[in-house]
């Protein structure tokens, strides 16, 4: 076995690294084995159709910055689409908010200003004309600093990567650009998509700066928790939409796995990564996915997915569960809309679910920085307790049992699927086996803040910070529309969504200072 492993294996192994691996991130190479998310086999394809989005009524341009940087999407877009404003004018409130709240924050990896103001002259030239793109029309983002802008500096948040430019324009930059919206940095992301560390520090909670916002989606949760972008573009591979948007008290998407492309964003895993918004409400997360799904060549997982319009789904035909996790006030809020809600559990045999997703991500992960860690980068990395780690111990994971691990996580997306007996569900958001459970299946959530609680070991003389309370709903693949109308539906009576954090008022007396 020996021999046969020196005159066989190895060389094959080496040839293979030669050819695939000696460039990091994942971006080019892709594994032909591809994950599909989709319950119903050999579904076929309905016609894509863009969302029908809801009119906004008249909405009258506030006199400070403040208000308006905590606008809404559509709110913003008529603002611009009535001559209300500028993208120029808009694009200048947001990156002064950006360089002013970033210092306290550690949010933003580059300002991408020139850009900005191109893109913002180009909406603005383009309205004069009488050419209107749509609801992001002028209206400034942030990325997270995993996704390719040519020009700007990529960095992965490490150290390694900090001076790296990618020529390449990412797919979902590319959607963006196309319907007019306006690049004004590039967000912090944990080193390698891992946490909140990363090369220039780590970043903190809006709502409570003695906090940090946790999830590598770091940047894009904090500072559109902050008011300093109308929305942002993160990813998660486990958690890193999810945990960070429920920390900053922000609503988000995770949407169904392969809904929106990923070429020319760094890989974690090809059958575990995903891109989503994060926004002001969960209409406006709506708008957002609706520019940025679908399908590219450079990306074999990406899937062209016919999603129903979220904003004309009767809430009233669908029966809803709610685990023992779920926040009640959701619930009752729904079920006064006329939903029907139900206690629910998922019922699955598999008891390795949080194995499974360790040995994926890992694994995968190596593979796309194998050549990193074979020369000694890890040693330079933000983190010695996390990537470092857990790369060391996937290089010792065999291929058979990586396979086998595959072989359980199908077993377990057919037994949630049999046991999936609602439209969707509500639960906790950051409940480790649901994260694990949600990203292995591929199932979309939508983030819902739903209130604040106290902080732990507050000053004597009183505070404004607080500890946000969000819950998920969750829905099955390919149903990302029943989750966000259920979303909408709670947030039109409710305003938790809309509260602002206390990031240039903590309170009187308190010894936190910015």
């Amino acid at each position: 076995m020996e021999d046969g492993a020196k005159e066989m294996n190895v060389p094959a192994f080496r040839e293979n690294r030669k050819l695939v691996a000696l460039e990091n991130g994942g971006l080019h190479n892709p594994s032909v084995l591809v994950f599909k998310s989709s319950w119903t086999a050999n579904k076929k394809v309905k016609e894509i159709k863009s969302f029908n989005y809801p009119h906004t009524p008249v909405v009258h341009c506030p006199c400070n910055d403040e208000d308006i940087a905590f606008m809404t999407i559509a709110e913003l877009g008529e603002l611009i689409r009535t001559k209300k404003t500028t993208s120029h004018e808009l694009t200048g409130i947001f990156l002064r908010r950006l360089k002013r709240y970033s210092t306290v924050l550690k949010s933003v990896v580059t300002f991408t200003e020139d850009l900005a103001y191109k893109q913002a002259k180009e909406a603005d030239d383009l309205l004069e004309q009488g050419k209107y793109l749509g609801p992001l029309h002028g209206i400034p983002y942030g990325l997270k600093d995993i996704i390719a802008v040519p020009q700007y500096n990529t960095t992965w948040g490490s150290k390694t990567f900090k001076d790296q430019v990618i020529d390449m324009e990412a797919f979902a930059y590319k959607r963006l650009k196309s319907a007019g919206a306006v690049l004004v940095a590039k967000l912090v992301t944990g080193s390698l998509a891992y946490d909140d560390v990363w090369f220039g520090g780590r970043t903190r909670n809006p709502w409570n700066i003695e906090e940090f916002s946790t999830g590598s989606s770091a940047g894009p949760a904090a500072s559109t928790s902050a008011g300093m972008v109308p929305f942002a573009i993160g990813s998660e591979t486990a958690g890193s939409i999810t945990y960070p948007a429920a920390r900053c008290g922000v609503t988000a998407l995770r949407p169904t796995f392969g809904t929106v492309a990923r070429t020319g964003v760094m890989s974690i895993s090809e059958s575990l990564d995903k891109l989503g918004p994060f926004c002001r409400s969960a209409v406006d997360c709506a708008i957002v996915l609706d520019i940025i799904r679908g399908t590219d060549v450079g990306d074999p997982s990406s899937r062209e997915i016919a999603l129903e319009d979220p904003f004309h789904v009767d809430i009233t035909k669908l029966t809803v569960g709610y685990l023992d996790s779920a926040e009640m006030e959701v619930v009752d809020v729904l079920s006064a809309k006329g939903v029907k809600l139900v206690p629910f559990k998922l019922n699955y045999t598999v008891a390795s679910v949080q194995s499974i997703l360790n040995i994926t991500m890992d694994v995968d992960m190596l593979a796309h920085f194998d050549n990193w860690q074979r020369k000694g980068h890890d040693d330079e990395y933000e983190a010695q307790d996390q990537w470092p780690v857990e790369l060391r111990r996937a290089r010792l994971v065999p291929a058979v049992d990586y396979i086998q691990a595959q072989r359980t996580r199908g077993k377990l997306i057919r037994e949630v699927q049999e046991s999936f007996t609602v439209d969707a569900f509500i639960g906790n958001v950051t409940d480790w086996e649901l994260v694990c459970l949600g990203n292995l299946i591929g199932m979309p959530i939508v983030v819902v803040p739903t209130g604040f609680k106290s902080i732990e070991h507050p000053p004597k003389d009183d505070t404004r910070r607080r500890t946000t309370v969000t819950t998920g709903i969750y829905a099955p693949p390919e149903h990302d529309h029943v989750a966000l109308a259920l979303a909408m539906a709670y947030q039109s009576v409710t305003d938790h969504h809309k509260q602002r954090p206390p990031v240039d008022d903590l309170g009187p007396n308190d010894n936190i200072h910015g």
